[in-house]
């Protein structure tokens, strides 16, 4: 038999995270609203504070669920980029049939309800925070696994022109909020105009909701995490925002890992 694999032992730690029923329903709370604390988690549930804690432990050392602290509270965030992972894995293996149960499991915990105000996605990149602060501010990285540039001297409180798929997008609250760099960068999305809607295929009405929605704002944390750096995105805003965010942040965030690691843009599907 041949040696086991970093991926293999990963896998492992998510199945036998999912393989208890408590913190199957731990992850169910979080699907049904992310960003709780534990107070909120033991909350309806049959188990002592102690006991959740050890359950969310296992769950963060999977790394299915993201903590983070916001002043005094410690929060929780379902975090889908290891179901990602596997699916991405195991589904293009096998049949659809044989591998229902892990696409039904990767949507359920992928997509939040319409109540949720956030997205939340952890990966682990082979680099170093001052690297990845570079490819998260830098056009020469952002346009290589993002197709987006941005235009600011990234202090807080200066405006961003966004520039993508040839629509340049100006507006005085598109802003940066925090900027330290190697560890955290937070910004304003950006304004959606019938200039970028065009460039890149978004419908009339469907930017007349964006519109309608309160401006969202997107943070970055970095954290090293021994000879890997783990980032975690936040994007807080609303409900059609965020349904293109599902599907939008996964792919930009693998390009950004494949990028740094191998020097080499995602391959295009």
């Amino acid at each position: 038999m041949g040696a086991r694999t970093d991926e293999d032992m990963d896998e492992d730690d998510v199945f036998k995270a999912l393989a208890d029923a408590s913190r199957r329903r731990l992850l169910d709370g979080l699907n049904a609203r992310n960003g709780q604390t534990l107070r909120e988690l033991c909350a309806g549930l049959d188990m002592t504070r102690q006991s959740v804690s050890k359950h969310l432990a296992v769950l963060e050392a999977a790394g299915l669920v993201t903590a983070m602290r916001r002043g005094r509270e410690k929060l929780h965030y379902l975090d889908a980029a290891p179901i990602n992972a596997i699916a991405d894995r195991w589904m293009s293996r096998y049949d659809r049939h044989r591998a229902r149960a892990l696409a039904d499991l990767k949507t359920a915990l992928e997509q939040a309800p319409m109540t949720a105000s956030e997205f939340v996605y952890t990966t682990y990149i082979n680099t170093t925070p001052e690297r990845l602060w570079q490819a998260l501010t830098d056009p020469a990285f952002t346009r290589g696994y993002w197709g987006v540039s941005f235009e600011t001297d990234w202090k807080p409180g200066s405006t961003i022109t966004w520039h993508e798929e040839g629509a340049t997008t100006a507006d005085p609250e598109q802003v940066v909020l925090e900027a330290d760099p190697g560890r955290r960068l937070s910004y304003t999305w950006h304004t959606f105009t019938p200039e970028w809607a065009k460039s890149v295929g978004v419908d009339e009405e469907t930017r007349r909701r964006l519109m309608a929605e309160p401006r969202s704002t997107v943070t970055f944390d970095i954290e090293p995490a021994g000879e890997t750096v783990k980032l975690t995105v936040v994007h807080r805003a609303g409900e059609a925002l965020l349904d293109m965010s599902r599907h939008g942040w996964p792919h930009v965030l693998s390009g950004l890992k494949t990028l740094l690691e191998t020097g080499a843009p995602l391959p295009s599907v």
